[in-house]
């Protein structure tokens, strides 16, 4: 699924973090580089930038990071949050900060944070989102192609509202984003806009361009016949506690064959559950068994809900036939993606990590690994969201 404004052109292949005659340019560095903003700013190239986004490993200084990153861009807008995994010049990458730098050439954009997800009321957001967009769109009506981007804390347990309350102010505008993470460890996730970091909270950027772009989302899960349904939940916590009236775990265990007291993430990552929405089926992910033997997961969950057990075909395959047909009939400038951190736990698992990561690099995807993933009105998992940036046609 996509919504695509590309046009006619050529496209010549450039370096990772080296400055770009069109397009975002990316950097990457260590996390624990003595100076890692500098490297970053010296890495992207002379500004000025419309908008700096940072993918932030947990090994990282966060705030450290965004106060100065915050102060070297000015006046650009700094949108960032925590990773469960980077995607950088060579593919997955752990330990690092990715940045993506929008040249004001080619870009405007405004960011806005959402505060405190769970005591606010989500429309009040979507107010303010059509404010910014409405103003931005009226500074540039020039720049015909746009987009929105989220960075949401993986750990607020509000994805789910806030994109389905988000999306009908983008008034049709394509929209995706990703849930920040914290490697594994699932304790402490940030996002920040400039020098501010907060957890709770939500960075929405609404970028224009005069660059033809496609946003997409893409999964290699098809559903089987294999069905449960939920009995008993705890839809605020996102905890299902019996599945066809069993203790969940167990039941779902019993029912992809594995042992019930070995379900972990890996399980989770190679045997998803999907829910059917419309006529497409999406993965409602399970993030962990809690210590009284329900299940905990990453969306939106409730009673009633018949959930299908999801197989995967060929990650490997099918994330370069994906890229291909994005990249036909011109290869793109560069992606940003979203990419849901059980994909890369199920290449590990496979041992396909390398085959995927040849894969992202030669295609020129950077960004980072989520906890969930937004496209539209939907909060999904086991996806890739993202956008491509293309060159101008040649008459430009």
């Amino acid at each position: 699924m996509s919504h695509d404004t590309r046009f006619g052109g050529a496209s010549n292949p450039v370096q990772p973090a080296m400055p770009q005659p069109q397009g975002p340019r990316t950097a990457e560095v260590f996390a624990n580089d003595a100076d890692p903003v500098s490297a970053l700013v010296e890495g992207l190239g002379e500004g000025p930038f419309a908008l700096i986004c940072l993918f932030v490993s947990p090994d990282g200084p966060f705030r450290a990071v965004t106060a100065e990153a915050t102060r070297r861009f000015a006046p650009a807008p700094v949108m960032s949050c925590t990773t469960a995994g980077e995607i950088g010049r060579t593919g997955y990458v752990e330990g690092r900060i990715i940045a993506v730098g929008f040249p004001a050439a080619d870009f405007a954009a405004s960011a806005v944070m959402f505060r405190s997800l769970s005591a606010s009321d989500p429309l009040s957001f979507a107010d303010e989102l059509v404010r910014s967009r409405l103003t931005l769109s009226a500074s540039v009506p020039h720049m015909e192609s746009s987009f929105a981007f989220l960075m949401v804390d993986g750990l607020s347990l509000k994805e789910d509202i806030l994109a389905a309350s988000l999306s009908p102010a983008l008034g049709g505008m394509p929209f995706f984003g990703g849930s920040a993470g914290d490697g594994v460890d699932f304790e402490r996730t940030r996002v920040a806009l400039g020098a501010e970091t907060a957890q709770d909270a939500a960075v929405l950027a609404v970028i224009r361009t005069d660059l033809p772009i496609r946003v997409f989302t893409l999964d290699h899960l098809r559903p089987t016949e294999e069905r449960m349904v939920v009995t008993e939940a705890e839809p605020g916590a996102r905890i299902v506690k019996t599945i066809n009236a069993e203790p969940a775990a167990r039941e779902y265990a019993r029912i992809v064959g594995k042992d019930p007291d070995g379900l972990d993430t890996f399980t989770f990552a190679a045997h998803p559950v999907a829910v059917r929405i419309g006529n497409r089926h999406h993965v409602r992910a399970i993030q962990r068994v809690t210590p009284s033997g329900e299940l905990q997961f990453f969306s939106a969950i409730d009673e009633g809900m018949v959930l299908t057990v999801a197989e995967s075909a060929d990650i490997s395959q099918h994330l370069e036939a994906e890229l291909s047909a994005l990249a036909n009939p011109q290869p793109p400038l560069s992606v940003l993606s979203c990419d849901c951190l059980l994909r890369r736990i199920e290449a590990e698992q496979g041992q396909t990590i390398r085959a995927l990561s040849d894969t992202l690099a030669r295609h020129r995807v950077v960004g980072f690994s989520t906890y969930g993933e937004q496209f539209g009105p939907l909060h999904v998992n086991h996806t890739m969201t993202g956008v491509a940036f293309y060159p101008r046609p040649a008459s430009d």
